[in-house]
């Protein structure tokens, strides 16, 4: 229950040992949980670690368990804390990258120079990537934004992702959240996982990125202007920079297979509070919607069931309310 708190399962069961009967030792602790005494003594270590164990005041050399009202506080700012970390290191990376990405996007089109190339048009992205996937030998990274992927896109990834998995070849992508209420996507997405390919959803993602071997990527020159082209690049610096960019996007994703939390009445679903927090930055309709892989329509339908669900007839107010209920 603890796991995702960064508990692991040994650990839990240490911990809810030591709160059950605090007056028992190593041996005993492993016999009432049916767990290895090496177990047990890497649960003591780790609950240590986390200082939901402390020295007793009460027995000098031994061991108290804080309350679990105030574990949970600890463990939850704890991960606070990482995510924050995380997310700055993603900021960071996005930020160098996009530096590193800008000084080859003035490359002449389909021509490559020290390692990179600027590949304009879909033809020519398609060939390179179609080469590119040929020469796979170990490894290909993908992060998807956009939500549905077209039926075009998936059918031309198909026989090549086919051909890179029955090689071995180890596969790793991040679709959006969106993607799971695409039924076309979504059904290419378990069929990858069917074929030994692993697969998450963010909520919100970093732009389109191919990672090759870890020695060559490619991205969109400018996200925003897709008729710029692609970037494909050996350079190490990018390559290291993207790599970074996507472990920490995999890190904070969920496996396609993991159940999703459910909504409740009052309570707003993650796709939901990420839009309001979206909408509070000053984002527009339109611009939330593309963050999220979503349409315009779905962001107004998703933002009308939300007022609703507050009592409020304005945005303004609903944002009002949301903050005062800690929604945002």
């Amino acid at each position: 229950m603890l796991q995702a708190l960064g508990l692991g399962a040994d650990a839990e069961a240490v911990y809810r040992g030591v709160l059950a009967d605090p007056s028992g030792g190593i041996a005993e602790l492993s016999v009432r949980l049916g767990r290895t005494e090496a177990q047990v003594r890497a649960g003591l270590d780790r609950l240590v670690d986390l200082d939901l164990l402390r020295p007793s005041r009460d027995s000098p050399g031994a061991l108290r368990a804080v309350r679990p009202e105030l574990g949970l506080e600890i463990l939850l700012f704890r991960q606070e804390e990482e995510l924050a970390r995380q997310q700055q290191e993603m900021i960071r990376s996005k930020a160098a990258a996009a530096q590193l990405v800008s000084e080859f996007a003035e490359l002449r089109p389909n021509t490559e120079v020290d390692g990179a190339e600027r590949l304009v048009g879909m033809d020519a992205i398609q060939d390179r990537l179609e080469q590119l996937a040929r020469g796979l030998e170990r490894e290909c990274l993908a992060i998807l934004p956009g939500g549905a992927l077209s039926q075009a896109s998936l059918d031309a990834s198909r026989p090549l992702d086919e051909r890179a998995l029955a090689q071995g070849i180890e596969m790793r992508s991040v679709y959006q959240e969106s993607a799971r209420k695409d039924p076309t996507t979504l059904s290419y997405a378990r069929w990858l996982t069917e074929q030994g390919g692993q697969v998450r959803t963010s909520l919100l993602l970093p732009p389109r990125l191919l990672v090759f071997d870890r020695t060559i990527a490619v991205v969109p020159i400018d996200p925003e202007q897709s008729r710029l082209g692609a970037l494909c690049t050996r350079a190490p610096g990018i390559v290291a920079s993207l790599i970074t960019l996507f472990e920490q996007t995999w890190n904070a994703a969920v496996p396609l297979g993991a159940d999703r939390p459910t909504a409740t009445d009052t309570r707003p679903s993650p796709v939901e509070l990420e839009l309001l927090k979206l909408l509070a930055s000053g984002m527009t309709d339109e611009a939330a919607g593309k963050r999220l892989g979503v349409s315009l329509r779905t962001v107004r339908r998703q933002m009308s069931a939300l007022m609703e669900r507050l009592h409020a007839t304005s945005r303004f107010e609903a944002g009002l309310k949301a903050a005062r209920q800690g929604w945002i």
